[in-house]
């Protein structure tokens, strides 16, 4: 088996066991990333030199024997929103194409801190806004098991990476399901941590009250190595949670006897694809199998968290987007006779048509005479939101469900009708209107030999849980080591 197949912890038990060097395992990776990248797009930057160099630091520790970190030596590629010092960071908009940040992010410094080598930086929807990465201002990603096909967005490129073997893991964000949905189209592990666990100090904003970094991986262990090097307190981040977190490896047990879990109907009804229902109910079998049970229940507000969502991002993009207007960083406009003019041509022509459009819907509900009709409404949509999670999890450990109603689709086919993009995010806003964890993990192919992804909901915190059923289900399931032939 090649390098580049193997998970996070069988490279690291290989690196120390001096059976493989950080620069063997790196320049594997850079080559298959040469090989392949053309065609899929998953880069929009490749830190070759830098990378090579850094590999080598973390083997001369290695080689020292020194404490290190399960991550030393081991490579990563980072979501293009997430800043990266003195390297290139464009949130795949030509508003930021020569961005270049001189601090890094939290989860960079952790990751660099714990002895990860950068790969380099991943495409996504410009500005994180999309679920189909199609509005990068650079290029699409493609999906490795098909290349006619949408990688989810907006973390496609970092799903897609993990899928095609161009780094063994990748750090994405997730506002709406823009982790989950691209592991679920690309057949990898993927997860969104409770709100306020990882810093967000570097990311580049969509919407505050609801973005979230998370890590994508090839299975449910590698997930736990990462989340123990993420999460953490942040001063520097004021929605950061100064909590006690735990080591989430100890949630790695192959035992969930009595476990119960909801599935509500609202998921798993009308609107789904019937192969995405088998594969869902077929993985609860299993789970069922291992002892837990399932019934089914029911989240009457679902219909709602589409246009609550889409209202309270839109409005909080409005007002972080502002500060791109051409005169501090990032493009501007070479004509302008006034300062007003400078705004208007930077903002025309940095900002693609989908970040416009949810720049123009977010002014229109903050703006005065519709400010209670809409963005006030959906605040109160958010509360009743996350009431009816607290019930529920009053009765179930977990709720189970679909990660997306169908399995990826092809390019062009929802970005001519937004209305019917947005829909595709039903069974993944409300964890984010929530602040709650979300974990996906791959459970089987559809009839195009597609991927389908089962998404696991927690309570808040409570992501040992998630990571201890769905490790029992890849303990007990082969559908993680299924790869796209290419």
């Amino acid at each position: 088996m090649a390098l580049y197949e193997l998970t996070i912890k069988q490279l690291s038990d290989l690196l120390k066991n001096k059976k493989a060097s950080s620069v063997e395992i790196t320049k594997e990776y850079l080559e298959r990333i040469k090989k392949l990248n053309p065609e899929l797009g998953c880069y929009i930057s490749v830190c070759e030199d830098t990378a090579l160099e850094e590999a080598a630091k973390c083997q001369a520790l290695i080689d020292r024997e020194e404490d290190i970190s399960p991550l030393m030596g081991i490579p990563v590629a980072m979501k293009d929103n997430i800043c990266t010092r003195n390297i290139k960071t464009t949130c795949a908009s030509k508003m930021l194409h020569n961005f270049i940040p001189p601090y890094d992010a939290t989860v960079s410094g952790k990751l660099k801190d714990a002895g990860t080598v950068l790969l380099g930086k991943l495409n996504m929807d410009e500005f994180a806004m999309g679920s189909t990465n199609e509005t990068s201002f650079f290029h699409k990603v493609k999906n490795p098991w098909d290349f006619e096909r949408v990688p989810g967005g907006s973390s496609g490129g970092s799903a897609a990476a993990v899928s095609a073997d161009l780094s063994p893991f990748s750090m994405g964000s997730d506002t709406g399901g823009s982790i989950r949905l691209p592991a679920a189209f690309c057949g990898v592990t993927g997860m969104k941590p409770t709100y306020g666990t990882v810093s967000r100090y570097g990311l580049v904003a969509f919407a505050s009250s609801l973005d979230q970094i998370g890590p994508i991986s090839k299975d449910v262990e590698d997930l736990a190595l990462v989340l123990n090097v993420i999460t953490g307190h942040d001063p520097r981040d004021a929605t950061s949670l100064n909590i006690e977190y735990p080591d989430y490896t100890k949630a790695l047990v192959n035992d969930i006897k009595g476990m119960k879990i909801g599935v509500p109907k609202e998921y798993i009804g009308e609107g789904i694809s019937p192969e995405v229902r088998k594969s869902v109910l077929e993985a609860l079998n299993i789970l069922v199998s291992l002892g837990a049970e399932w019934e089914e229940c029911s989240l009457p507000v679902t219909e709602y968290a589409i246009p609550a969502y889409y209202l309270i991002s839109s409005a909080e993009a409005s007002s972080n987007l502002a500060r791109f207007d051409g005169v501090k960083y990032g493009y501007r406009a070479e004509k302008f006779s006034d300062l007003m003019e400078l705004y208007c041509r930077t903002r025309s022509e940095g900002f693609g048509d989908e970040v416009k459009r949810r720049i123009m819907l977010g002014t229109y509900a903050l703006s005065s005479g519709y400010y209670d009709a809409y963005y006030k409404k959906a605040l109160q949509v958010r509360t009743i939101i996350k009431k009816e999670f607290d019930r529920t999890f009053d009765k179930y450990d977990l709720i189970i469900g679909p990660t997306a109603p169908t399995t990826a689709y092809k390019f062009g086919e929802k970005s001519d009708n937004p209305l019917e993009m947005y829909l595709g995010d039903i069974y993944t806003v409300s964890v984010n209107i929530a602040g709650l964890p979300g974990l996906v993990v791959p459970c089987g192919l559809d009839q195009k030999r597609l991927p389908i992804g089962l998404q696991l909901i927690g309570k808040a915190l409570d992501e040992p849980t998630l990571l201890r059923v769905a490790y029992a289900f890849q303990q007990n399931s082969e559908f993680h080591k299924l790869k796209p032939g290419l």
